[in-house]
């Protein structure tokens, strides 16, 4: 199957997420509009995804950053390292901590009937939780390559890594947001 193929039965749930970011993907004449409810129990599932997704990743970066402390050559780092270091931990707890929030929201506010509201706050807490957890790759690559690669060949690379994060996490997708606004845009014209 190809990318633009869907199967059988799944043209309703993609067609409702394009519809609702303004996409133009192919639309069935006879498909409903999304509700209300179905938009939000949509976006709850997308986020639960995410956070699947990205849980993951900053714990075991986060359970590699507490040992590092506890190895030998930890002792041998300069001030300007350590520093980079206890930024950086911190820098993963705070995203550990944001990104794992909406599942404690979730637990806490299930059955209050605050879905649109746990969305919104789940959905800001994670892309505090991105920029979070950016910045803690990026110091920890900081980090690593200020002990394998000599020079200001560690502080270029990491800023390169971190400029490829900046341009695939947020610039692309704010790109994509702006340019089907303006064939939205053109489109109702």
């Amino acid at each position: 199957m190809t990318m633009t193929e869907q199967p059988a039965g799944s043209a309703g749930e993609d067609t409702a997420c394009c519809t609702h970011h303004g996409g133009h993907g192919p639309q069935p004449a006879a498909e409903a509009p999304e509700t209300a409810r179905e938009r939000v129990n949509r976006r709850w599932n997308e986020i639960l995804q995410e956070t699947r997704v990205t849980q993951t990743g900053v714990q075991i970066l986060f359970g590699f950053l507490l040992s590092v402390a506890f190895t030998p050559l930890f002792r041998e780092l300069e001030t300007f390292d350590r520093v980079v270091y206890v930024i950086t931990v911190v820098l993963g707890a705070a995203a550990t901590g944001s990104l794992i929030a909406p599942v404690s929201l979730h637990r806490l506010l299930s059955g209050q009937r605050m879905k649109d509201e746990l969305v919104e706050a789940a959905g800001r807490l994670m892309m505090c939780g991105m920029v979070l957890l950016a910045l803690t790759i990026g110091c920890t690559l900081l980090l690593i390559l200020r002990v394998v690669v000599p020079g200001v060949l560690a502080e270029a690379l990491a800023a390169g890594v971190m400029l490829w994060f900046g341009l695939c996490w947020y610039a692309l997708p704010l790109y994509l947001r702006r340019r089907a606004a303006r064939r939205s845009g053109s489109d109702a014209a």
